[in-house]
């Protein structure tokens, strides 16, 4: 690796450049998956049943419409049962994404705060 300030070669230990003094960034390992998918979850937004179909689409960058027809499909054409103990076993098995946090005040008159930038006030 080399010095970003001065364009020296560090040694692999050190976590100053020994020429100008400048810190040498942090490395951390790599995380998560390597193609950047997110985890496999269902949804708490835009459901309709338990949100797996939904959760599969944001995995694969899938419209859900698409994921939904296909599903159905399986469905209907597989004799009903795989499709259905599918949806069940992914309901059981996938967990759901965590909840948003939303902060809200109580008190009468009090103004109502939220964390999401998205949401209307």
């Amino acid at each position: 690796m080399y010095c970003c300030n001065c364009g020296k070669e560090l040694e692999n230990e050190a976590r100053f450049c020994s020429v100008c003094g400048t810190a040498r960034p942090p490395v951390h390992p790599p995380t998560g998956d390597p193609y950047g998918r997110p985890p496999l979850s269902r949804v708490r937004e835009d459901k309709k049943i338990a949100g797996v179909c939904g959760g599969v689409a944001r995995y694969f960058d899938a419209d859900v419409t698409l994921i939904r027809v296909l599903w159905i499909l399986l469905t209907i054409f597989c004799a009903v049962l795989p499709g259905v103990i599918a949806y069940i076993v992914c309901w059981v098995a996938m967990p759901q994404d965590p909840p948003r946090f939303t902060a809200t005040s109580y008190a009468p008159g009090a103004a109502t705060f939220s964390s999401s930038a998205d949401t209307p006030q």
